[in-house]
């Protein structure tokens, strides 16, 4: 028996990278799946999205696995979206037990070039994108009394970032909600952590890299920087970081920052 056998687990920004390798973990771990992704292109940034046919394979796989998986194409920015997502989740599947809001954006501008709408993207899909995600499992989860809700923030969370203004500013946020809703959340025994792992070797870093004119290498040594010698961590590590806080050995991690850096904070 696994881990987390009969956890039902709800994740944003699944069909690729991060999200991907935390929904393969939970499912070999026990768990199903509620797995949420825009699943089309998006305007800005433009690197590759994800395609409803990445959805579709992921539930191939999860299912592989002898689990089941509920998919959902929808926007975090949209509150309907996650509504319905979480509603039809719950029809299929119970309940909810854990969010991974990992739903997110990046891309490179000085804070006096960027466009306003190019602020408000990234700030609406990486912060309002994780409080909307939050607030479609919360009243499930306090039906329950039991959660954990886990913000997939960055390094840029906990320092400045140059050309990265926007970015930072979403991830900080994220820091803001996660101390807010674990104070709001507590009489319901639903804890909430911020992650903040350094870059990750997923296709976004491929898309930042395409976009600077730049190798995954360089950006990843740009934007971090770490104190190990590694490049970035693989999405699996971050995957193993996210089973820890859902677990019960971190049953008294509330309301604080998880920190996955390779050192770069120490630097």
């Amino acid at each position: 028996m696994g881990e987390f056998e009969g956890k039902v687990v709800f994740i944003t920004g699944a069909a690729k990278g991060q999200g991907k390798a935390v929904a393969l973990a939970f499912a070999k771990e026990g768990a199903d799946i509620i797995a949420f992704d825009l699943a089309k292109p998006i305007t800005y940034p433009r690197y590759n999205s994800t395609t409803s046919q990445d959805l579709e394979n992921l539930k191939v796989e999860i299912e592989k696995l002898g689990r089941k998986c509920v998919v959902y194409g929808g926007d975090v920015r949209v509150e309907k979206d996650l509504e319905e997502a979480a509603k039809k989740g719950v029809k299929e599947l119970g309940k909810i037990d854990i969010l991974f809001a990992n739903a997110g954006i990046c891309a490179y501008a000085f804070a006096d070039e960027m466009t306003e709408n190019e602020w408000d993207t990234m700030i609406d899909i990486n912060l309002k994108g994780g409080w909307l995600s939050a607030k479609a499992c919360i009243p499930y989860m306090k039906e329950n009394k039991s959660g954990v809700i886990i913000f997939n923030s960055s390094v840029g969370g906990l320092r400045g970032m140059r050309r990265l203004s926007h970015y930072a500013a979403s991830k900080w946020g994220l820091v803001g909600l996660t101390k807010s809703l674990a104070i709001e959340l507590a009489p319901y025994n639903v804890r909430v952590v911020s992650l903040h792992p350094t870059g990750v070797n997923t296709p976004m870093n491929d898309g930042l890299a395409e976009m600077e004119g730049k190798t995954p290498e360089e950006i990843a040594e740009a934007s971090a920087g770490n104190l190990l010698p590694v490049p970035w961590i693989e999405p699996e590590d971050v995957a193993n970081s996210v089973l820890f806080i859902a677990s019960d050995k971190a049953k008294y991690i509330d309301g604080s920052q998880f920190v996955l850096d390779a050192g770069l904070l120490t630097r």
